[in-house]
């Protein structure tokens, strides 16, 4: 793959809670246009660096520069302005609306408007249009007008990617978008993302080895909260310090 302009960067970042080093000076590139997945362990930093990343938390030390300017002290509003969205471990969607109700709301906060009982009508109309392209986008058509708290696990997961692309992101911070699913529903998020490839940018956070390989153009580990190594999928399958450090067996199990 060529490499395109970087769009994330992150200088030496650090987070510290009293005495535990969540990160360690982690530095990162994500360029635009890639599916970037970062992996490691259970209690490697992966989630606290995304927090920063997404401004949930504010590093200790280090650097954030996004889409060329420098966000480590913006909040989460004014990085989703910017075009910086995320979805989380655990999903968090309106389960009393329709998932397009849920999806118009988030049309509605990138668009900046307020919620008012009397609007143009051709606003509310072009809001609900662009929530059901966004349902259709996610393989959530014919879901539309169901209740969210009906939804399967992995149709909620689906949904909760629909709401961070209705904010129209230049990034897009996956945080373990497969998390609790089934063989099959975890194959409908990959073929998701897959289509998703080249129209946004990702970072994806993910346990399962063998969505990470077939979805990621480049990879970094984090061990212990450092960065120890980023690079093509083949690069780390062969990486001596990352077999040793996380993955060894898992290697085998994904084609190495």
């Amino acid at each position: 793959m060529t490499r395109h302009a970087e769009l994330l960067r992150t200088e030496r970042l650090v987070k510290r809670f009293g005495g535990l080093v969540a990160t360690d000076h982690a530095s990162l590139s994500v360029a635009t246009g890639e599916i970037h997945a970062l992996i490691g362990p259970n209690g490697a930093g992966k989630s606290t660096l995304v927090h920063q990343l997404s401004g949930a938390l504010r590093p200790s030390s280090g650097q954030i520069h996004f889409d060329g300017r420098e966000v480590t002290a913006l909040p989460m509003h004014e990085r989703v302005r910017l075009g910086l969205a995320r979805s989380y471990q655990i999903t968090s969607v309106f389960k009393r609306l329709t998932v397009l109700d849920n999806l118009a709301l988030a049309v509605q906060a990138h668009d900046g408007s307020s919620m008012r009982f009397w609007r143009p009508a051709r606003a509310e109309r072009a809001r609900y249009e662009a929530a059901a392209q966004v349902a259709e986008r996610v393989g959530l058509g014919p879901q539309a007008q169901r209740i969210a708290g009906a939804l399967s696990h992995g149709q909620q997961r689906q949904l909760e990617v629909g709401l961070a692309l209705a904010l129209r992101p230049k990034l897009l911070l996956l945080d373990e978008p497969m998390a609790g699913m089934g063989p099959d529903e975890s194959e409908r998020m990959v073929t998701l993302l897959q289509g998703l490839r080249g129209e946004t940018t990702m970072l994806l956070v993910e346990h399962d080895m063998d969505a990470v390989f077939r979805l990621a153009d480049r990879i970094s580990a984090l061990v212990f909260g450092k960065v120890i190594a980023s690079g093509t999928p083949d690069e780390i399958r062969k990486s001596p310090e990352v077999r040793q450090a996380y993955l060894g067996d898992e290697l085998e199990e994904v084609g190495a």
